[in-house]
C-alpha cells in the first residue's frame, strides 16, 4: 500500500498539476492538505474517475484536508478532538479497509507565525491535542499512519540553511520538542527509518528563489505506529514535482507499507 501526503496549496488552482501526478503515480491512498475549498467545491469527479473514494473536510479559502483512497474508507473522523470551538479544518482520519486495515490521519498543522502571538499559542495547543489523540489511537495497537504538513522542522539537518529559520515558528524549540514527544509515544518517522539522507526536503518557498537556491526544508512527515513501522518497505520524496508548471510549494511524500 502506497500512502501519499501532499500539501497542494489549492486543489482547484493546481488541479492540472495534481491530476498529472495522480495519473503518473497512482497512490493507493492520498492525504491532501491546504485544499482551500469547501466540500462541495472540491473537484471530485476527475479523482473518482481515477478510482478513488473521497472524504473531504474543507474550509472556504483556507486550510482544508482531503483523504482519497482506492479502497473504501470507514470510521471517518473530521476534526481533531479536544477543542469543540476550533473551526479550522485541519484534521481528517479514516480506516482504509482491506485484508490489513490501516488507520490514516491527514493533518495540516498550524503554521504558528508570528511567534509570540495567538497563532503560535494555537499551534502549540493543537500539537498538545494531537499528542493526546495519538496516544489514544496507539492503544488500538493497529497499523496507524499520521501524516501531512506538520509545519515543523525537526532538526538542523532538515533545512538547507538552518540560520534562515531561527526566527520562524517552524523551527522554534517548543514545536520541535512537541514533535519529539509525539515520536516518544512509540511513533516512527518513516523517512528517517527508510532512508534518512540529509537534504530530503519537501518544501521550497516561492519567495527569494527558494527552489532555485535549494532553500528547502523537511516539514511534511509520516509517523508510523509500531504495527505500521514493522511493515515499512520504503519512502520516496517526489522532488521533481516542484519544478513542474504551477507547482505547489510542497512536494508529495510517499510511504510504502508491505501489507
Amino acid at each position: 500500500m502506497r500512502i501519499a501526503t501532499w500539501n497542494v496549496n489549492s486543489v482547484n488552482a493546481r488541479l492540472e498539476t495534481v491530476l498529472r501526478w495522480f495519473e503518473a503515480c497512482q497512490p493507493d491512498v492520498a492525504c491532501l492538505q491546504e485544499i482551500k475549498c469547501v466540500d462541495e467545491k472540491f473537484p471530485a469527479e476527475p479523482f473518482e474517475r481515477l478510482g478513488y473514494n473521497l472524504q473531504i473536510h474543507g474550509q472556504k479559502s483556507y486550510n482544508g484536508v482531503a483523504l482519497l483512497s482506492k479502497a473504501p474508507l470507514e470510521d471517518v473522523r473530521r476534526g481533531l478532538p479536544g477543542d469543540e470551538s476550533d473551526e479550522q479544518s485541519r484534521y481528517l482520519e479514516a480506516v482504509v479497509s482491506g485484508p490489513t486495515p490501516v488507520r490514516v490521519a491527514c493533518m495540516y498543522m498550524p503554521n504558528g507565525n508570528p511567534i509570540g502571538t495567538e497563532k503560535f499559542a494555537y499551534k502549540m495547543g493543537w500539537m498538545a491535542r494531537l499528542h493526546a489523540h495519538a496516544q489514544a489511537l496507539l492503544a488500538f495497537e493497529e497499523p496507524l499512519v499520521l501524516t501531512g504538513d506538520f509545519n515543523v522542522i525537526p532538526e538542523e539537518r532538515d533545512a538547507e540553511y538552518p540560520k534562515n529559520w531561527v526566527n520562524d515558528a517552524l523551527f522554534q524549540t517548543e514545536p520541535r520538542e512537541a514533535y519529539r514527544a509525539l515520536k516518544w509515544l512509540g511513533l516512527t518517522d518513516a523517512y528517517l527509518a527508510a532512508d534518512g539522507a540529509k537534504g530530503a526536503y519537501t518544501f521550497w518557498d516561492y519567495q527569494a528563489g527558494g527552489w532555485q537556491r535549494n532553500n528547502g526544508i523537511r516539514i511534511d512527515h509520516a509517523l508510523l505506529s509500531p504495527q505500521a513501522a514493522d511493515r515499512l518497505a520504503g519512502v520516496s520524496i517526489h522532488r521533481d514535482v516542484r519544478g513542474w508548471d504551477k507547482p505547489s510549494d510542497h512536494v508529495p511524500l510517499v510511504v510504502e507499507l508491505d501489507l
